[in-house]
């Protein structure tokens, strides 16, 4: 879809005109800006809702005050910073970057768009965003948000997770993106994405673009964007074994793909009589008691996952060429944890 100049500039400038009056300007990651802030913000801003993000952006910051701080410190604890937002690979991603960063740019975070879309864990929206949001450079975005925006304004047909779709998508917010003030209509996009123009709780009458706003003129805002098309979601389970010692539980970090990659978690089996064979090998009892049973939803699968807890009265020799850790019910190491595995080392801690 081409537009011509003067429809796309005054797009670009009822947008920034609302920027200025009502835009979001004093976010943690918008005050004394950088890349190395923009950066992380915006990963986890990937999939997470920004009250979410706030608490755990301002921990992070204060943990790992810039990229060689990230660099440097160990992966499992900054797992562990990341524990309850969900996609552990982003954090894995901003840790390998940082590395890369620290050994490759001398700790300066790149400002060229082919380099940082290089990086791991960064696509073109993402390396745009840091680099137009902290240093002002003119590269056009297209997260969620902003893709809901043109997918109303221009009723765009179709799932965006389509190629064809999401291209018809870049290719407009590319026309839109002035090259002045490409800062504030970057922002001031995703501002109205999260919030006059949110999935379901949108108020078309304050938006600045109501007037020529396609689905809101047809009064099908509802419809659009379309929605990825429906499958029945897979239902899982697997029996997990929480070998308990005292105050203490036994964990192993997991392999670094797959879910939870990285993290650590209780030993995980397809099959009861699986976590039986593997309580004979070790020379460990067969009595267990099993835990209340829950499901975790991934937005994927549906698991569910059975405890057993085994109580024991002094440390066993588990030797497996595993990574284990005697993790404490008192939380106080600093490990990546699952929101299930600390949903069951809150409970175990309750029934000491």
């Amino acid at each position: 879809m081409k537009l011509n100049n003067t429809d796309a500039s005054w797009f670009s400038q009822q947008v920034v005109d609302w920027y200025q009056l009502h835009g979001r300007k004093t976010l943690p990651w918008q005050l004394n800006k950088t890349p190395y802030k923009v950066w992380v913000s915006e990963v986890m801003l990937q999939q997470t809702q920004v009250v979410t993000v706030i608490p755990y952006f301002e921990k992070f910051m204060a943990s790992f005050p810039d990229i060689i701080a990230l660099a440097d410190a160990d992966e499992d604890v900054v797992l562990h910073h990341w524990t309850g937002l969900g996609y552990y690979a982003r954090a894995r991603n901003l840790h390998k970057t940082a590395k890369i960063v620290r050994d490759q740019y001398g700790g300066v975070f790149p400002t060229s768009i082919d380099e940082v879309i290089a990086l791991p864990g960064i696509g073109r929206s993402t390396a745009g965003a840091v680099l137009s949001l902290s240093l002002g450079q003119h590269h056009p975005i297209l997260d969620g948000n902003v893709k809901r925006v043109l997918a109303r304004y221009f009723m765009v047909e179709g799932w965006y997770g389509v190629k064809k779709v999401e291209n018809q998508l870049w290719q407009l917010t590319e026309q839109l993106t002035p090259k002045d003030n490409v800062t504030e209509f970057n922002q001031a996009m995703m501002d109205l994405g999260a919030s006059l123009c949110s999935r379901s709780k949108f108020d078309c009458e304050s938006c600045p673009l109501n007037s020529r706003c396609k689905a809101f003129n047809n009064a099908v805002v509802k419809q659009f964007p379309h929605s990825k098309p429906k499958k029945a979601v897979p239902k899982k389970a697997c029996h997990q074994l929480i070998i308990q010692c005292d105050d203490q539980v036994l964990m192993e970090k997991r392999p670094n793909s797959g879910i939870w990659g990285g993290l650590f978690s209780f030993f995980e089996f397809e099959q009861k009589s699986q976590l039986d064979a593997f309580l004979v090998q070790q020379g460990l009892e067969l009595t267990t008691k099993e835990v209340e049973p829950f499901t975790h939803v991934f937005s994927h699968f549906e698991l569910t996952i059975n405890p057993h807890v085994l109580k024991i009265n002094k440390m066993p020799d588990v030797v497996n060429e595993r990574q284990l850790v005697w993790y404490p019910l008192d939380q106080s190491i600093e490990v990546g944890l699952a929101a299930p595995t600390k949903k069951l080392v809150k409970q175990i801690a309750t029934i000491v």
